[in-house]
């Protein structure tokens, strides 16, 4: 009879990539991994990765085994995780994916609050712009903004969509001009994300519907804080969350350029990669998260599961 365990360390193998990342997700040295994948093959009387010394592929049995064990291997772990967090606490660790600047909106008493109340929970956090790739990365929830492209991902909304504004410092307005209209934004530095061309299209709604204007600038930045510090010191026009620039703008910090104009986004989601039972670990984060949001934006945060297709692998 085959080792269910053994199974399911190849099954974690072929979804992680490699014998070390399957390791570090199992709590096991990867050459104990690669002992029992090979154990795994001896009893089965085939190969099911073929091993170099840059990346594991499967073998054509190996995909068809996968194929035909890896559902039943996610119903067994979901099954131990709802009976084993049934009455208990959550513990584990969980691997979050979230943006460069996360931690400078998001306040880090409350991950010290939630790690004090749960001793057994342990917390790693992969900081970046770049499209990361859940299944990959061995990330059990991802933290995205905007709207999601399709995928075979789940998500759930935390907050409700924002409103981004145009503004620009009182300086900037000063020496530079204020735009008179959507297509004088073009004449002006703009902050935007680094861009092949150095210019990028800002979509808008007005008056007369929605719009579309290109823009650039001599200042990019790829993270929302750094552009909304270019702002403040004068570096051009941004397009910012309402939500974050309030402050700013009550105290005339900034000011709002072409205020008829504005841009909806798709607000904030937690993103994972199965439809089955999320670990309460991953649950317990996910709702600090979304507290979090509802009192940063001062509003209340929708809620619900969006059925998949409508997640993304590959995040903007």
């Amino acid at each position: 009879m085959l080792d269910i365990n053994a199974v399911a360390v190849f099954v974690q193998t072929v979804k992680t990539g490699s014998f070390a990342a399957a390791g570090r997700r199992l709590g096991q040295p990867a050459n104990t991994v690669s002992r029992r994948v090979q154990q795994l093959e001896e009893q089965l009387g085939t190969r099911l990765l073929q091993r170099s010394t840059r990346k594991l592929s499967l073998t054509g049995a190996g995909r068809e085994f996968f194929d035909r064990c890896v559902a039943g291997i996610e119903d067994i772990e979901s099954a131990q995780a709802a009976i084993s967090e049934g009455n208990g606490e959550p513990r584990g660790t969980v691997r979050a994916a979230v943006v460069a600047d996360f931690f400078e909106f998001f306040p880090l008493e409350r991950i010290e609050r939630l790690l004090s109340r749960y001793p057994e929970l342990k917390l790693e956090f992969v900081l970046s712009d770049a499209h990361i790739d859940l299944i990959e990365q061995s990330i059990d929830v991802a933290f995205r903004a905007g709207d999601l492209p399709d995928s075979s991902l789940v998500a759930r909304r935390l907050s409700d969509s924002q409103n981004h504004v145009l503004a620009a410092s009182p300086a900037y307005l000063r020496k530079h001009g204020s735009p008179a209209t959507i297509a004088e934004l073009a004449e002006h530095d703009c902050l935007i994300a680094p861009a092949a061309q150095g210019r990028a299209n800002w979509r808008l709604d007005g008056p007369e519907g929605a719009v579309e204007v290109r823009v650039g600038g001599r200042f990019a930045s790829n993270t929302l804080l750094s552009q909304v510090r270019g702002v403040r010191a004068g570096l051009g026009i941004g397009l910012l969350p309402q939500s974050l620039i309030a402050d700013d703008l009550r105290a005339q910090g900034l000011v709002r350029v072409l205020p008829q104009y504005s841009r909806r986004s798709g607000g904030m989601f937690a993103v994972y990669p199965t439809r089955r039972q999320v670990p309460r670990a991953v649950a317990v984060l996910i709702e600090v998260v979304e507290s979090s949001l509802r009192e940063l934006l001062g509003a209340s945060s929708g809620s619900g599961c969006i059925e998949p297709d409508t997640a993304s692998r590959h995040p903007a």
